[in-house]
């Protein structure tokens, strides 16, 4: 169960952030609108949400997921792949220190990278995708990092997705939601999955808060497959930040 969550409220600039989806630039308001929402989305799922003033030096920082790691026990200050996105953590990591004590921040340092959106957590397990934005050796800094705190590590390698979560979620019980090349992939053989349409694919990242899983907006056929697993569903609409690659898990960071 989660208690907390921290968010950031996206700046102006952005309509300046990294894009591979060729869908346009966000619209601004309409952005803060969805935000907003988003926000009480997991206010309703019982979360204390700290919210973020923006920073236009950083137009993608509201997609905190990246900037750290969370686990009970300790959180991993991550070091972001993308150049224009390093120094994101900083601001970060000082809402952190509200929540955990200094020996439980720890850092993923040069030539290391790593970003949350290539972690997926599965009880004590942590998934690492191996992606343009998280390399070998930031995997085996996160890897010993988690071990001293009493977690695993296992690795995956990505081939054509952004991050590991822009094709998986697990919203618990055994479940499993895959996309794209994640679909039939060997290494989650043992959960029960539920295949996304590749029509529908960027619907695979949804994020399970509480009992509820939060699953974009617009995807009825995704919707449906996650009721029929007996799970609850909330949609949220988060087409604006599509536009920039991102999706419901990267705008928090749950605890």
């Amino acid at each position: 169960m989660f208690t907390y969550a921290i968010v950031r409220t996206p700046a102006a600039t952005l309509t300046e952030g990294i894009s591979m989806a060729n869908l346009g630039k966000p619209i601004y308001p309409l952005a803060l609108e969805q935000h907003a929402a988003y926000i009480r989305a997991l206010r309703a799922c019982g979360v204390a949400v700290t919210v973020m003033e923006p920073d236009p030096a950083y137009p993608d920082s509201c997609f905190v997921e990246d900037a750290a790691v969370l686990a009970e026990r300790v959180a991993v200050i991550t070091n972001p792949g993308a150049e224009s996105r390093k120094g994101e953590e900083r601001a970060v990591e000082e809402v952190l220190r509200r929540f955990y004590a200094s020996d439980q921040i720890q850092h993923i340092h040069a030539p290391g990278t790593l970003e949350g959106g290539d972690i997926m957590r599965v009880g004590e397990c942590f998934y690492v995708g191996l992606s343009e934005r998280t390399n070998p050796e930031g995997a085996r800094q996160f890897r010993e990092i988690l071990r001293e705190y009493g977690y695993t590590v296992r690795e995956v390698q990505l081939n054509e997705m952004l991050h590991l979560k822009t094709g998986l979620a697990y919203p618990e019980n055994g479940i499993l939601l895959t996309a794209g090349e994640f679909a039939g992939h060997p290494l989650f053989r043992d959960f029960k999955t539920i295949p996304i349409d590749p029509l529908d694919a960027y619907s695979a990242n949804c994020i399970w808060v509480n009992g509820t899983v939060l699953v974009p907006a617009g995807y009825p056929a995704t919707t449906a497959r996650i009721e029929a697993a007996g799970l609850t569903v909330l949609e949220v609409d988060t087409s604006e930040f599509r536009k920039l690659d991102g999706g419901l898990s990267c705008l928090s960071l749950r605890f």
